[in-house]
């Protein structure tokens, strides 16, 4: 059975608390995780949200700022320790190749993975070979270069068992149909398009720091699941712009006009020791869902349309 669901690894910004860790998020796609951001600590926290190494097959880095890259040694030696059978594929924005270099090679440790880099130049499709969707990076606006991510899976096609009963298909009929796309039914042609409707692919989005720019629209359109960072609250939007970063309110009127069905809050900072803030105001923005990210919690993806 398909599962479909992000796990959070941590929901701080720059400063962890006593209960939120650095940034790291795992969305688990069918038989993909893709990781991102992992900030210091992952590795303990997907321990503690019984994920595994193996269970990686992509990590994508949105920008070279430590709360969102400095778990990766960790990551990438327990990726190796364990074996992992699967060649896994790193995304991160070129200009920090040096960057990922030293956090890839920061200590001593024995290969037993094969680790693809896949450094993003701009905004456009990324590669993803083997992968059930399309993965792209669309460019951000914050002090150091900023990638945020889209997943998008393509529109498929369902069959009606109803409509097959009216027009009399049943059996190897129905294969022959799906093959060639029409069939003769008793002196009539049954097409393909009469018996089935399109099926909407599901999106996800992930867009971390940032101010507010058209990348940020870009990625939220039309996504089932949206994460999102909301820095601060709007009484500190002045220091969400001068920083790069967002506000609770800033994301929601985002995730409203993009029509995202999701939307989960996160990235705080210090300075809110609690977040009924950050809620009350995105509720002002958006009326679909809301969820302010916590440690460990399960997010999953809402179903299909």
């Amino acid at each position: 059975m398909s599962q479909r669901e992000l796990v959070v690894l941590g929901t701080a910004s720059q400063v962890p608390t006593r209960h939120r860790n650095h940034n790291g998020y795992l969305l688990r796609w069918d038989g993909e995780g893709l990781l991102f951001d992992p900030g210091e600590g992952t590795q303990r926290q997907m321990l503690h949200a019984g994920v595994s190494a193996t269970g990686i097959t992509r990590i994508a880095v949105s920008h070279f700022h430590g709360d969102h890259c400095l778990g990766l040694p960790g990551v990438v030696q327990r990726i190796n320790l364990d074996r992992v059978p699967h060649p896994v594929d790193a995304y991160y924005p070129a200009s920090g190749k040096e960057f990922f270099d030293r956090l890839r090679y920061a200590s001593a440790y024995q290969g037993g993975a094969e680790i693809r880099e896949r450094p993003v130049a701009g905004s456009g499709p990324l590669a993803a070979p083997g992968a059930p969707f399309e993965l792209a990076a669309v460019r951000l606006s914050h002090p150091v270069e900023s990638f945020g991510y889209r997943l998008t899976e393509p529109d498929g096609f369902r069959l009606r068992p109803e409509r097959l009963r009216e027009l009399g298909v049943s059996g190897p009929a129905v294969g022959q149909l799906q093959r060639d796309g029409r069939i003769e039914v008793d002196g009539r042609t049954v097409t393909l398009a009469e018996v089935g409707e399109r099926r909407p692919g599901q999106r996800f989005a992930f867009v971390m720091d940032t101010r507010l720019c058209d990348g940020v629209a870009e990625l939220a359109e039309g996504a089932d699941l949206l994460v999102i960072e909301a820095t601060f609250l709007e009484a500190d939007g002045q220091l969400a712009e001068e920083h790069g970063h967002l506000t609770a309110g800033q994301a929601a009127r985002v995730a409203a006009e993009a029509g995202v069905r999701r939307l989960v809050l996160t990235h705080f900072s210090q300075r809110y020791p609690e977040l009924s803030g950050h809620r009350a105001e995105a509720e002002k923005y958006f009326d679909g869902e809301i969820v302010v990210a916590e440690d460990l919690a399960r997010v999953p993806v809402p179903p299909r349309r």
